[in-house]
């Protein structure tokens, strides 16, 4: 008789292939396109070692063209004539330069003063009159290395002349004077023969030194040190803006950086350490000068020359000014004077200053302010984490102080100032918040600044027709920037509106025109919130990518005023050293203003203050875990601080509106909730065990309230938040068997109840079943039932009488949850006896038991009864073979399972593709199961 297999069984089979037939002929279709191009003529240009054999797909946009061999690799070039020039004669000068080093050094002395002498002046000028002959011939390369060679030659003479004509004079004056004298004689060389490269370089480098060793040669004091240091910058500073060739800024310009970060250091050095503000007066002119120096450089540098010229400026000029102060407080109220001098630096929004260094100023001003923020982190880790220590000794007595309750090391009287800096830094940035537009007005003058561009671009401050006059006096498709306020005054020009251009800005927007904006350029700049001229900080979207909108910088902002306050209040209290109890009333009225803000700015509505409720949110859960913990010290205290938290969480998620807040309030709650049942039943003295039972109150809350939601999005973190709950009660009662099978039956009770409602029950009913067999499990191990049926058969039976009828009432309904439950009530408890039970009777009964209901299953095609009941058949049959599976595996050879092994996985290797399809057969004809 032919089997017939069903149709989507066989559609199936014809599409894989059909697939399998699609691939083969892609395979033909490559391999006939190669040989086609094997037969052709060769091509002239073949690659040599051209293997015919070692073909591959046509090369791609070359039709027909076959593919390179494998391994083949292309044959190298060879080297030009340049760079083996450059090789040759780099390699000669090296060689020359060490012969005469090897003269001075070493023959110097078999030769009379007038032969040394003569030696030496000789080499010395054809060194460097060569290069100038061999310029004229165009011979730049060999010229170059000549002049190397003169330059060391140069090095030599000076030390020759030490060494000879001033053996006595110091040696650091001497280097001073002829670092000088060879840097002037490189300069004009330099100039001379402009083609070189390396003379003028060179002559930097030598410009280094003269000033620092003479004044390290004449015993100068630390600050003329400094001062030689900042000349030198200055000079480095000035070849780097007007100096002639890459190289020659390029050195300059590291060479004052060198320079310029020595001095500040120096100058820095000193007016920390200096004793009183009349000692840091001194300091503090090397630091402004050097302050005045580098934006002296940025007003002309390129843009991230000028940024970092801005904030190097900054900070030298927030160490001159706070400094002088800083020296006539103690050292640990130091810090507020330079923070004061990082927050006067904002000022230079309404100085002429360009906007690059401008810009630098106030990344200074952030550093600054920043690192004043950063020194406040030990104070406010050990205040919110020095509570973790109560946790082993929880309710051991109420401490005299806040610094004791922490159990912290730290030197709190070191951090007098650390609350002070908090506070100021939430205060600005409480103002910044509350009065933005306001802000924004006095930066519109830096915001509004165009930096110089290519031809066609208007400039800032540019006066010539066809470009944009001062700031706010053109549109932005001119060059000028519409500075918010400004678009209704006469002759602004703002786009949108009627006024006249200013002078200046005559042609702007015309195509072509001098100071139009190019096509498809963006006709308003990236603060403007949408139209031309509106302002950016109204919370219109930024038309530049990457930039901030205002609204993100105002939530900022407040988010910060929150945090820089909230830990301002919190180091206060430990740097006073507060009594216990008004730390944790403090804390916990804390949480409740903060929680009231959450709620507050979550209804507001405001974009510009979306970032305010969330972040007030996140520290209020940080200040609830916080006083939570400190609160663990006294019984009193957890009970009032618990239920206060709880309370107000409770209050909030009632008061927030739907969404993510109210449902973190609703999770909260229930999580204090939880803690409180925990405290009454160590307040009872119950064991872990026996206070199990108590914890899952609020759980059976949870589900109460699910029931009471329903499909609110509340209701699933809160019931969630209550397994959770439960899951803890069930590891409170693992240690006792009894409370444990009371536990779990009172979850599966609580499972039960939310399985009621018909969008839990596909999880919350499949939960209840199993946690009333596994409470039955253990409440028989508990017992030392040595037959389990006697208990299980009668819960087993009506239960598939149920299902049975279930399943007459609703033939689609699954027969896991018709049969499953009572299947598993008698199934596994037997199996489990049966595999520690020494007598053959029970494990031939559970057998044939097994037996027959896979045997139903197959029948009936339910799956419920035929896996469980096939799974239980073979374990009941392990457990009976095993014995003589062992003894067998002694007996044979250690060779021969190995080989068995191998023998099997042949075999399945060989029949893959059918055991492949009897593994689809087989599942598909389970999935159509019920």
């Amino acid at each position: 008789m032919e089997h017939v297999p069903p149709p989507a069984e066989e559609l199936a089979r014809l599409d894989r292939e059909l697939a399998e037939l699609d691939a083969r002929r892609a395979q033909l279709l490559t391999r006939r396109a190669w040989l086609l191009a094997a037969l052709r003529p060769p091509a002239p240009t073949a690659a040599p070692g051209w293997n015919p054999s070692a073909w591959g797909a046509p090369a791609a946009g070359r039709p027909g063209a076959p593919a390179q061999p494998w391994g083949y690799v292309p044959p190298k070039q060879p080297s030009t004539p340049r760079s083996a020039q450059n090789v040759l004669l780099t390699l000669g000068g090296l060689l020359l330069t060490i012969a005469a080093i090897a003269f001075t050094l070493v023959s110097w002395g078999s030769m009379g003063i007038g032969g040394r002498s003569a030696v030496l002046a000789l080499v010395t000028v054809g060194a460097l009159a060569a290069p100038a002959v061999l310029l004229r011939r165009g011979l730049t390369a060999t010229a170059e290395a000549l002049a190397a060679l003169a330059l060391v030659l140069t090095l030599l003479d000076a030390y020759a002349v030490h060494a000879v004509a001033a053996p006595d004079t110091d040696g650091l004056g001497f280097t001073a004077v002829a670092a000088a004298v060879l840097a002037t004689l490189w300069t004009a060389y330099g100039l001379t023969l402009g083609k070189l490269h390396l003379p003028l370089p060179a002559a930097v480098v030598l410009a280094q030194w003269p000033l620092l060793f003479g004044a390290w040669a004449a015993g100068a004091p630390t600050l003329v040190v400094g001062w030689a240091l900042l000349a030198t910058a200055v000079l480095d500073g000035a070849i780097a803006l007007w100096g002639k060739g890459t190289g020659t800024r390029v050195t300059a310009c590291v060479g004052g950086s060198v320079m310029a970060f020595s001095a500040l250091m120096v100058g820095l050095t000193l007016s920390v350490t200096a004793s009183g503000p009349l000692g840091a007066l001194a300091p503090g002119a090397l630091l402004l000068t050097g302050a005045a120096a580098a934006l002296a450089g940025a007003w002309r540098a390129p843009k991230s020359f000028a940024r970092a010229g801005g904030v190097v400026a900054g900070l030298a000029v927030v160490a001159a000014v706070g400094g002088v102060p800083a020296s006539a407080v103690p050292e640990d109220w130091g810090v507020l004077a330079y923070l004061s001098a990082g927050l006067a630096l904002t000022a230079v929004v309404r100085t002429r200053l360009p906007r690059n260094a401008a810009i630098g100023v106030l990344v200074a001003s952030a550093a600054v302010v920043a690192g004043a923020l950063v020194g406040a982190l030990p104070g406010l880790a050990a205040v919110l984490l020095g509570p973790v220590a109560l946790l082993s000794d929880v309710w051991a007595g109420s401490p005299e102080g806040f610094r004791a309750a922490l159990g912290s090391t730290l030197p709190w009287t070191g951090l007098a100032a650390t609350p002070v800096v908090l506070a100021v830094s939430a205060g600005l940035l409480g103002s910044a918040y509350r009065w933005w537009p306001s802000l924004a007005r006095i930066a519109a003058p830096l915001i509004a600044r165009e930096e110089p561009g290519p031809a066609g671009t208007a400039a800032y401050g540019a006066g010539p027709a066809g470009s944009a006059g001062a700031p706010g006096t053109g549109t932005p498709e001119a060059g000028g920037a519409a500075v918010p306020g400004t678009g209704g005054e006469p002759g602004a020009g703002t786009a949108g509106t009627g006024g006249t251009p200013a002078p200046g800005a005559s042609g702007a927007g015309a195509p072509g025109a001098p100071g139009a904006a190019a096509p498809g350029a963006s006709g308003a700049p990236w603060y403007a919130g949408g139209r031309a001229g509106t302002p950016w900080y109204a919370g219109g979207a930024p038309a530049a990518r990457r930039r901030p909108s205002a609204a993100a910088l105002r939530g900022a902002a407040g988010a910060g005023a929150v945090v820089l306050g909230w830990g301002a209040l919190l180091l206060a209290g430990a740097v006073l050293d507060v009594p216990y109890a008004v730390a944790v009333a403090g804390e916990t009225v804390l949480v409740a203003g903060l929680l009231a803000l959450a709620v507050r700015g979550a209804g507001s509505g405001r974009d510009a203050s979306a970032a305010v409720p969330v972040t007030a949110l996140v520290v209020a859960l940080a200040g609830a875990v916080s006083a939570g913990l400190l609160s663990l010290a006294s019984e009193g205290a957890s009970y009032a601080v618990f239920g206060a938290l709880t309370a107000l969480f409770a209050g909030a998620s009632v008061r927030a509106g739907a969404g993510v807040e109210r449902a973190v309030f609703a999770v909260a709650a229930a999580v204090g909730g939880t803690v409180l049942t925990g405290f009454a039943g160590r307040s009872l003295e119950l064991a872990p065990p026996e206070a199990a039972p108590l914890v899952l109150l609020v759980p059976a809350l949870t589900v109460l309230f699910g029931a009471r939601l329903r499909r609110n999005p509340v209701a699933l973190p809160v019931e969630l938040t209550g397994a959770l709950g439960a899951l803890v009660a069930v590891g409170l009662a693992v240690p006792d068997a009894p409370f444990l099978a009371l536990v779990l039956a009172l979850c599966g009770v609580l499972a039960a109840g939310a399985a009621v409602r018909p969008e839990r029950r596909p999880v919350a009913g499949y939960l209840a079943a199993a946690l009333f067999v596994l409470a039955t499990w253990v409440r028989l191990a508990a017992s030392e039932v040595s037959f389990p049926e006697a208990y299980t058969l009668p819960v087993t039976v009506p239960a598939l009488v149920v299902g049975f009828l279930r399943r007459r009432k609703d033939p689609e309904a699954s027969s896991w949850t018709a049969y499953g439950p009572g299947l598993a009530a008698t199934l596994l408890p037997s199996l489990a006896v049966a595999w520690t039970d020494p007598d053959w009777q029970r494990p031939l009964l559970l057998g044939g038991a097994a037996l027959v209901v896979t045997l139903l299953g197959a029948r009936h095609r339910l799956q419920a009864l035929l896996l469980p009941g096939g799974a239980v058949l073979a374990l009941d049959g392990l457990h009976e073979l095993a014995p003589y599976v062992v003894q067998v595996a002694g007996a044979l050879p250690r060779w021969l399972p190995p080989a068995l092994a191998g023998l099997l996985l042949l075999v399945v290797g060989a029949t893959y593709e059918q055991r492949l399809r009897d593994a689809r057969r087989l599942k598909d004809a389970l999935g159509r199961m019920r």
